[in-house]
């Protein structure tokens, strides 16, 4: 997968107040951690990390205040219920050749046997253990011909070369449910006249 470089600030100012000035200048607050080491509190660039958080597990290359290069993956991001944009993002520090555990989204493909079954996602995202710069953006799952009933467990999930289930082989990731046949509005009335009528 690519490297989206960032170039990010340390900050030393912390509170709601300063959260809101960092955002006006359409800048977002965020903290870099792990390896043991203390976390670091970062301004990044709003505009350039919102692109870059719209690939799933994005890779990020941080230039911290011109002087540091650090390798990181997003962990946690907050949004604001209304109206989208980023109100802080939690990074991992990560290194190359590292494995690290995450989520990967789950794309199904092709056509159900016909019927007008549904497909449920049960698991919307597959956890996955992978090198921390191989990380695949997406598994896709093929669900050509399936009937109701079937299931798609992790184990049937092919993946990438040097990525491994981070989750129970039998979990159950997608399954194709009975359409539903549709009652008539009245449906329940006219049976009960039927269930008077029969008695």
């Amino acid at each position: 997968m690519s490297e989206v470089k960032l170039t990010a600030a340390t900050r030393t100012e912390f509170g709601k107040g300063a959260a809101r000035r960092i955002r006006r200048d359409d800048k977002v607050p965020g903290v870099l951690y792990g390896h043991g080491s203390e976390p670091l509190h970062l301004t990044l660039p709003g505009h350039e990390l919102l692109l870059a958080l719209r690939t799933p597990n994005v890779l990020i290359s941080l230039d911290i205040d011109g002087k540091t290069n650090e390798l990181a993956i997003p962990k946690s991001v907050q949004r604001d219920p209304l109206k989208g944009f980023l109100e802080h993002v939690d990074l991992l520090l990560v290194k190359r050749g590292e494995k690290v555990t995450v989520e990967v989204p789950v794309q199904a493909e092709g056509e159900l046997a016909p019927g007008g079954n549904l497909l449920e996602h049960v698991l919307n995202a597959l956890p996955v253990e992978a090198e921390a710069t191989h990380i695949p953006e997406v598994v896709t799952v093929s669900v050509e011909g399936l009937e109701a009933g079937a299931s798609v467990h992790a184990k049937d999930i092919a993946l990438p070369s040097g990525v491994s289930l981070a989750v129970e082989e039998d979990a159950v990731v997608l399954q194709v449910l009975a359409a539903q046949a549709e009652e008539a509005p009245e449906g329940e009335e006219t049976e009960g006249a039927e269930e008077v009528a029969e008695a």
